[in-house]
């Protein structure tokens, strides 16, 4: 109950603030230099109306240009070659001595055959006792054993391969098939690779989100743009596929369909959230009262900004197409005449996480 209290003070402040702003400039806004490229801002600096142009979709492209793809500490990171660690089953061959090779007989399967690496990073073999194998690679190891048996056997012959790698592993969670652990073995494993073999649940998967934990740091990656620049694993990282309703656009007001939209690609655009809700309504909608309000997580920072498409034009729809929305994005229309924020109070409450997601989705993308 006190959620929906807060939830309802909220979309109240957010009401109140926003008729100040849109329905009475000349009292509670300060109009900035038109060559400029902002907007107007509030008196209280919580919030900023901006035109969507074609000036401001052209800057906010730029901008996105000049983002990588894939953050170079990532693209640039290069697994080291394969080391023994604990858990790991090793088979170890000597070429011509099958007792030492397969100790109970032949007839045992070559798994049962396999020798464990031990907690403490050791292992037992015949005439050599315990050895050190966590740390070292293969051939590391091959040769360590090959010079301990040579004072018993001529010019051993030993081969060191892993059966089962147990030692390093990456974890894959959230709108997947298989939500699991996967072993990385001696052949470097990509991004890409493990999200195919535990299986993306595509009616639920956000493509374009997935999330890469690695050292105390997460990066948000999209998939399709992933596909480009390889992404090597490393032991212990975790990869979080978001799922799809965690992605979502809400569209009020005066349209034909208002609701919740989800997306799975990297955006929607302000053209296609409103052709989802079936246009503007076109004996209610006010041409000039199409806006997308955008919040912020500390307005004492920035302000909540509020884009406006002047959509009396049919060459605004052309703007609208190249605006994209952000997760958690409020489209609102009002009403032509005197809008009434009531009615827009009253749309907003349905959504019971509304503030909250695009605050908090707007922070985490």
């Amino acid at each position: 109950m006190s959620r929906l209290v807060s939830l309802a003070a909220a979309s109240a402040v957010v009401a109140l603030g926003l008729s100040a702003c849109v329905w009475s400039p000349g009292q509670h806004m300060r109009a900035s230099a038109p060559s400029s490229g902002a907007g107007t801002i509030s008196d209280d600096g919580r919030i900023e109306l901006i035109a969507i142009t074609p000036r401001l979709i052209a800057m906010d492209a730029a901008a996105r240009e000049q983002d990588l793809p894939v953050p170079g500490v990532l693209t640039e990171y290069r697994p080291p070659v394969y080391r023994i660690g604990a858990g790991d089953v090793l088979y170890i061959t000597v070429w011509e001595h099958p007792e030492l090779t397969v100790p109970a007989g032949s007839q045992q399967q070559m798994n049962a055959a396999g020798r464990v690496v031990q907690a403490d990073g050791t292992l037992f073999y015949p005439y050599i006792g315990v050895v050190e194998a966590a740390g070292k690679t293969p051939v590391e190891l091959r040769e360590r054993l090959a010079a301990s048996l040579a004072t018993y056997i001529e010019s051993p012959q030993v081969d060191v391969s892993v059966l089962d790698h147990a030692s390093q592993r990456v974890w894959v969670t959230g709108a997947v098939e298989n939500s699991s652990t996967l072993p990385l073995t001696v052949v470097p494993m990509t991004l890409a690779d493990a999200i195919s073999r535990t299986g993306l649940d595509p009616s639920q998967a956000d493509l374009s989100g997935l999330r890469l934990t690695r050292d105390g740091v997460t990066y948000t990656l999209d998939l399709e743009r992933v596909a480009g620049s390889p992404v090597f694993l490393k032991d212990n990282d975790h990869i979080h596929v978001p799922y799809l309703e965690q992605k979502e656009v809400f569209v009020v007001g005066e349209v034909n369909l208002p609701g919740a939209q989800s997306f799975r690609a990297g955006s929607i655009s302000l053209s296609q959230a409103l052709g989802r809700a079936r246009g503007l309504a076109q004996t209610s909608a006010q041409g000039n009262a199409v806006y997308v309000i955008r919040g912020t997580e500390d307005l004492a920072q920035a302000p909540s900004a509020v884009y406006q498409l002047e959509a009396k034009s049919p060459s605004a729809f052309a703007v609208a197409s190249q605006f994209e929305l952000l997760p958690g994005d409020v489209v609102f229309v009002g009403a032509a005449g005197i809008t009434r924020w009531n009615r827009f109070v009253t749309q907003l409450l349905p959504f019971s996480s509304i503030i909250n997601t695009s605050i908090r989705t707007s922070t985490d993308l």
